[in-house]
C-alpha cells in the first residue's frame, strides 16, 4: 500500500474512534473497540461471497448429522478459509437495523455464528465486555455504517474501478501490523509506548531478519516443506514476511508457521491475519499424538506452546529488560534456582548447565528456547535469527546463566555472526540492535569462526521521523549486509575471529594473610568474662621476651588458648602487618583480586601469573575452585574509531585568534570600570 492510501486508511479510522466513541468510551479504550472491528471487518468482507452458500448447506439435514471435525472441513472449503460465519448476518446487513435492541441482539448472534478459531479472537480482545456500553450508548451502529463504508477497504484484495483500475489497494499482513502499531501509538498519546514496541517490528528490519535467514543458504534449499517459528510472534509480521521471502526463491517450497504470543490483543489480530493470509492452511497440528494450536496464547517461557516441537527457521524480535517475575508465579517458584526446565537448565553429558540471566531480563531466555528447537536430523538443521540488545553480548560474569549460554553456543561452534544495526530503527526507542545468526550446519570455511559486522552505518534516512524510528534499512543497505555476511571476508565492516577470542578465563587471585601479635592490644570492646580476661593474660605472659611477634602461627602454638577464646580474641590483638609471616591455610580477602585472562593469551593462565602478576606480587597463588571460563562480545573493542584530535598548531591558533577577539572587550571592561570610579569621586 502505497502512502496516501495508508494515510488516508489511518486517517479513516483514527476518525471513527473521534467521531464515534468520543465522550462515550474512555480514550485508553478506543483499541479495545477499534482494532477488534477492524478484524471483523477483514474477515466479514472475506465471507461475503460465500456467506449464502454456508447458510444453505448448515441447514441441510445430512450436514447436520456429520460430526464437528467433518462439518468444520466442509465449510472451510467452501469458504476457502479455516473460518466461517453460520448466522443470518454479515456486517453491511446489519446496516439497516435501526432498533438498538434488535441490533444488539443480532450483532451478538453475528459474533457467535463464527467458528472456534474467530470465537478466540473475539475473546482475546474482550469484545463482547465492551458491546454493553457501545448499544447503550448508540454506538454499535454508527461503528458498524462506518466499519462498511465504501470509501475504504479493509480487504485483502483490491477495490477496482469501472476501468479496472485499482481504486483501493488491498490492506496486507504487515501493513495491518503498521496500522495496529500507529494507532496504539496514538491511543496512547505517546510515541514511547512500550507494549507495541515490544511486539512490532518494522517492515524493513523484518525484511533485513528474513534475508538474513534465507538467503545466504537459499542455493542449498531445497524443494519441500520448511517450518517457521516466532516465538515472541507479536501480529504475525515476522512470519508472513518470511513466508514471503521464501515464495520469492520460484523453487516449490511450502512454508508451515508457528509462533507464541503472550498478549491478548496483540495475539488476536496475529491469529486473524494468519487465518487470512494461510487461507485454508490448517491452525493447528498433530505432535506426538497431541493436537496443538500453531499459534499459542501464553508466555513462551513459562507457558511453552510448542513442547517439544522442533523447527527449520526461528526468527525473532524477543522483548528487551523485561522481567521474568510472572513466569516465576506461572512455575510456582520463588527462587530462579527452583526452575528446572530443560531448555534453560538443560543436562549435557550428565551435566547440568544454567542459562538462567537475572530476573530483571529475559530476552536471553528465548535464545535458549529457540536453540532448543534446532533439528539435528536434516540436510540445512536450523538457523536462528533473533534480535536483541547490546546486554545480550556481554552481561554476566563468567559461570552466570548469560555467560554460560553465550559459552555453548560458541563451543559448539553455532554461532555465525553477530550483526550491529543503526540505531533508532524502532518507533519507541533508539537503543542500537544486534542480530544473532546461529546455526549447526555451518560452512566448511565457517567452522572455528565467528563473523561480526558492523551495520550500524548502512541505514536510509527517513523524511519524516516515526516516534523515535528517524531511519530504515533499504532494499539496497540489506544487500550490502547480506553480501558482507556472504562474502565472509575482512573489511573496515567485518572482521572474523577464531571462536576462542571471545573466552576468558575468569580466576580469583589470592594472597596470604600476614598477622602481627599486639601485646599492648586495646581490649575493651573485646566483652571478655573475667575467667577469659585471666585466661589471655596468661596466655600473652608465656610469650618470651624474644618472641617474634610476626609469627602468629608460633605465638599461637606458645599461647596455647583454646579456640574458642582464640577466635573471640584475635581480632583485638592482632593486626595485618606486610612484614609478617603467612598465616597457614588463610588468605586476606583485602588482597583479594579477579582477573580475566583471553584464552588465546600465549602459555594460558600460568603465563599470565609469570609475567602480569608474581612480579608485584610473589606470593600469590591462584584458587583453582574459582577458576570459571566465560565469553563475551565486545563490538566497540573491534570498531571503535577515536576521533582524530586536532594537531597542537590548530589549537595553539585558535586560542590566539580567540584571544585577540576577547582582547578589545576586556581593555573595555576596564575602560567602563575607571570612569565608573571617577563619578564617585
Amino acid at each position: 500500500m502505497d502512502t496516501p492510501h495508508y494515510n488516508k486508511l489511518f486517517s479513516f479510522l483514527w476518525n471513527i474512534a473521534t467521531d464515534v466513541l468520543v465522550n462515550n468510551v474512555e480514550t485508553t479504550d478506543y483499541k479495545k473497540i477499534i482494532l477488534p472491528f477492524i478484524v471483523l471487518r477483514r474477515l466479514d468482507l472475506l465471507l461475503e461471497p460465500t456467506h449464502q452458500t454456508v447458510i444453505e448447506m448448515a441447514a441441510t439435514s445430512d450436514f447436520r448429522e456429520l460430526p464437528p471435525e467433518s462439518q468444520w472441513e466442509q465449510l472451510y472449503a467452501i469458504t476457502g478459509f479455516p473460518f466461517y460465519n453460520t448466522s443470518a448476518y454479515t456486517m453491511k446487513a446489519l446496516r439497516s437495523e435501526k432498533d438498538t435492541t434488535r441490533l444488539m441482539q443480532s450483532f451478538n448472534a453475528y459474533l457467535d455464528g463464527f467458528s472456534s478459531h474467530v470465537q478466540d479472537v473475539i475473546t482475546k480482545f474482550d469484545l463482547k465486555h465492551s458491546l454493553e456500553r457501545l448499544a447503550g450508548n448508540s454506538c454499535l451502529g454508527l461503528l458498524i455504517d462506518k466499519f462498511t463504508d465504501e470509501n475504504i477497504n479493509l480487504g485483502i484484495e483490491p477495490v477496482l474501478d469501472d476501468n479496472g483500475n485499482v481504486k483501493y489497494p488491498g490492506l496486507d499482513n504487515h501493513t495491518m501490523g503498521t496500522l495496529f502499531e500507529e494507532l496504539l501509538r496514538r491511543f496512547n498519546g505517546d510515541y514511547s509506548v512500550t507494549s507495541a514496541g515490544e511486539h512490532y517490528t518494522p517492515r524493513d528490519y523484518v525484511r533485513m531478519l528474513a534475508d538474513l535467514a534465507i538467503k545466504p543458504i537459499q542455493s542449498r534449499i531445497k524443494n519441500g516443506t520448511y517450518e517457521i517459528y516466532d516465538a515472541a510472534c507479536g501480529t504475525g509480521g515476522i512470519l508472513s514476511i518470511s513466508e514471503e521471502a521464501f515464495h520469492e526463491l520460484g523453487a516449490r517450497v511450502e512454508t508451515n508457521i508457528y509462533g507464541q504470543e503472550l498478549q491478548p490483543d496483540t495475539y488476536a489480530i496475529c491469529k486473524a491475519e494468519i487465518m487470512i493470509a494461510g487461507k485454508n492452511k490448517p491452525l493447528d497440528y498433530s505432535f506426538n499424538g497431541i493436537r496443538r494450536e500453531r499459534f499459542a496464547y501464553g508466555s513462551t517461557i513459562s507457558q511453552n506452546g510448542h513442547e517439544g516441537k522442533l523447527f527449520d527457521f526461528c526468527i525473532s524480535n524477543p522483548p528487551f529488560g523485561t522481567p521474568y517475575k510472572k513466569d516465576m508465579e506461572n512455575w510456582g517458584f520463588t527462587k530462579k534456582e527452583q526452575i528446572n526446565d530443560p531448555r534453560f537448565r538443560p543436562q549435557v553429558d550428565g551435566v547440568t548447565l544454567d542459562f538462567l540471566p537475572s530476573i530483571d531480563d529475559l530476552q536471553m531466555l528465548f535464545l535458549a528456547n529457540n536453540l532448543s528447537r534446532m533439528k539435528d536430523s536434516t540436510e540445512l538443521g536450523t538457523r536462528i535469527v533473533e534480535i536483541h540488545n547490546g546486554s545480550s553480548l556481554f552481561t554476566g560474569d563468567a559461570g552466570s546463566g548469560p555467560s554460560n549460554l553465550r559459552k555453548y553456543i560458541i563451543e559448539n561452534d553455532l554461532l555465525e555472526a553477530i550483526v550491529a544495526m543503526p540505531e533508532n530503527m524502532f518507533y519507541n526507542t533508539g537503543i542500537g540492535t544486534f542480530i544473532w545468526i546461529v546455526t549447526n550446519r555451518k560452512e566448511e570455511r565457517r567452522k572455528g569462526k565467528v563473523q561480526l559486522i558492523d551495520a550500524t552505518g548502512l541505514k536510509t534516512p527517513l523524511r519524516k521521523n516515526l516516534g523515535e524510528k528517524n531511519c530504515e534499512v533499504s532494499a539496497e543497505n540489506r544487500a550490502e549486509v547480506v553480501k558482507l555476511l556472504t562474502d565472509f571476508a575482512e573489511n573496515e565492516r567485518s572482521k572474523i575471529f577464531p571462536n576462542q577470542e571471545f573466552g576468558y578465563w575468569s580466576i580469583t587471585v589470592e594472597r596470604p594473610l600476614r598477622l602481627k601479635v599486639l601485646l599492648d592490644a586495646d581490649l575493651s570492646n573485646a566483652k571478655l568474662n573475667p575467667k577469659e580476661a585471666e585466661d589471655l593474660k596468661a596466655a600473652l605472659a608465656r610469650l618470651p621476651a624474644d618472641a617474634t611477634l610476626l609469627d602468629f602461627d608460633k605465638c599461637v602454638e606458645i599461647m596455647g588458648l583454646k579456640k574458642t577464646l582464640l577466635k573471640k580474641v584475635r581480632p583485638f590483638i592482632t593486626e595485618v602487618c606486610p612484614e609478617a609471616k603467612p598465616v597457614e591455610g588463610e588468605y586476606d580477602p583485602r588482597l583479594r583480586d579477579t582477573e580475566q585472562i583471553p584464552l588465546l593469551y600465549e602459555g594460558g593462565i600460568d603465563a599470565f601469573m609469570k609475567n602480569e602478576v608474581l612480579p608485584y606480587a610473589p606470593d600469590a597463588h591462584i584458587d583453582d575452585s574459582k577458576t570459571e571460563v566465560g565469553y563475551e562480545l565486545s563490538f566497540t573493542k573491534y570498531f571503535y574509531k577515536p576521533v582524530e584530535l586536532p594537531a597542537i598548531e590548530t589549537l595553539v591558533s585558535e586560542i590566539e585568534a580567540l584571544e585577540a577577539q576577547t582582547d578589545g572587550m576586556l581593555k573595555e571592561i576596564l575602560s567602563l570600570g575607571k570612569l565608573g570610579g571617577d563619578s564617585d569621586e
